[in-house]
């Protein structure tokens, strides 16, 4: 039973003395844990929590292997909400700094475009959550939007031309369409027409990825 008790306990505390059990103080401090040259917190909707497909082939996952298979020790962690536009996701924004990320990959406004939000309050939304992460010293890789073209002529225009804007006016990483080859790709998209499938994911990643070197390699001579 005390050896149960000491077990258990260990498991609980990062450091711990077990004198009960005749030992000495034992450290187990991120003993289980991998070191990472640093962390990616991928923020966005569905598209990034990867919705209809398992957590390991969403995009953030499949992203992070990638960056390990090529020599990139680097976490990327999934902070995707389903169903979240930009306004959401800035609501949020001090959860996200609590993780302390060193780069952030911003994928929001699909979900604006979709409801006929006004460019104008996406923009100034994506805006403060850019200036919040640069503030903080924090890499931030934009992710371009495109909008399905029955909201007008002029708001698609509006809305696709946003994403660039800012990237210029902030001086931060571009990606200019994140859905590349993907969106409106059928047979890389679930039967809903909007969320992709695990390869679609794996074309997003490989898009993706020279991007995110980029910023890893911002971060590093920071």
């Amino acid at each position: 039973m005390l050896k149960s008790i000491c077990t258990f306990t260990t498991i609980f505390f990062l450091t711990i003395t077990l004198a009960g059990c005749g030992e000495e103080t034992v450290s187990i401090e991120n003993k289980n844990q991998p070191q990472y040259a640093g962390t990616i917190l991928a923020i966005g909707d569905s598209l990034t929590e990867g919705q209809g497909v398992e957590e390991e082939f969403a995009y953030p996952a499949q992203l992070q292997q990638k960056l390990i298979d090529s020599g990139y020790d680097y976490r990327v962690i999934n902070a995707g909400v389903s169903g979240e536009t930009s306004s959401g996701a800035l609501s949020r924004i001090k959860w996200a700094l609590s993780l302390k990320p060193d780069i952030v990959i911003l994928v929001t406004g699909a979900n604006d475009g979709l409801r006929g939000i006004e460019p104008a309050l996406i923009d100034a939304n994506i805006t403060e959550i850019v200036q919040l992460l640069k503030e903080r010293n924090i890499v931030v890789v934009l992710g371009g939007m495109q909008m399905v073209q029955n909201l007008g002529q002029t708001y698609t225009l509006a809305f696709s031309k946003l994403y660039g804007d800012i990237a210029r006016e902030q001086n931060i990483i571009f990606i200019p369409a994140f859905l590349a080859g993907v969106g409106a790709n059928s047979a890389l998209n679930q039967s809903d027409g909007i969320h992709p499938t695990a390869d679609g994911y794996r074309i997003i990643v490989d898009n993706i990825y020279p991007y995110v070197v980029e910023a890893i390699q911002v971060y590093q001579a920071n």
